[in-house]
């Protein structure tokens, strides 16, 4: 969070910003303007959630799958037959760093680890405190329950929710044209997904 305010405040100083993030994202975006609403003015969520995770291990079992990518991949093939075949895996190999001994990733398991665990902490006082307006998008195969969805609008009724027809968690990745649309308009207009279908 202090590395978006340093962020905002050397390249908007006095300037109001819209903070856009997905997953941890998300998550980082409504907690810096909670803290510093003098600095945001609106929040757009992807895929993200103030509950937090109720699996004790979920960040240990993330650090375990980075920890056991076989780095450094000989070359992208390799790197691609190990981490499959998902949308997130374009944007991992992207950011593979090429070394004498081959593409290694450009992050240690145990801080990514460390940041993830932070996510996982309940943050339900913070968006209920939220001010800024908000929009939360979810797609149609992302990672939230429809329970999970209802509770965090149910919390704070005044945000906006868009369910996508389409996508994964990644939907920024596989469903990128309908969450842009999705984006556009509401910064644009202010009006969620369903207002602006029925404008067409």
């Amino acid at each position: 969070m202090d590395d978006v305010v340093a962020v905002i405040q050397q390249f908007m100083p006095g300037e109001l910003c819209t903070l856009v993030g997905q997953s941890m994202g998300a998550h980082t975006a409504f907690l810096t303007a909670v803290a510093r609403p003098d600095l945001v003015d609106r929040v757009v969520m992807l895929e993200g959630h103030a509950a937090g995770s109720d699996n004790p291990d979920a960040a240990a079992a993330l650090g375990r799958f980075f920890a056991s990518w076989p780095a450094p991949f000989v070359d992208e093939v390799s790197a691609r037959a190990h981490l499959g075949d998902e949308a997130i895996v374009d944007a991992w190999v992207a950011d593979l760093e090429v070394t004498q001994e081959g593409l290694r990733p450009r992050f240690d398991a145990d801080i990514m680890e460390r940041a993830i665990a932070a996510v996982h902490e309940p943050r339900w006082v913070e968006w209920e405190a939220l001010e800024a307006p908000t929009l939360a998008v979810f797609a149609e195969n992302g990672m939230f329950s429809e329970a999970d969805k209802g509770e965090l609008i149910r919390r704070r009724a005044a945000t906006d929710r868009v369910d996508l027809a389409a996508g994964s968690h990644d939907a920024h990745l596989d469903a990128f044209d309908e969450w842009v649309g999705v984006l556009r308009s509401w910064l644009l207009h202010g009006t969620t997904h369903t207002a602006i279908a029925s404008e067409r």
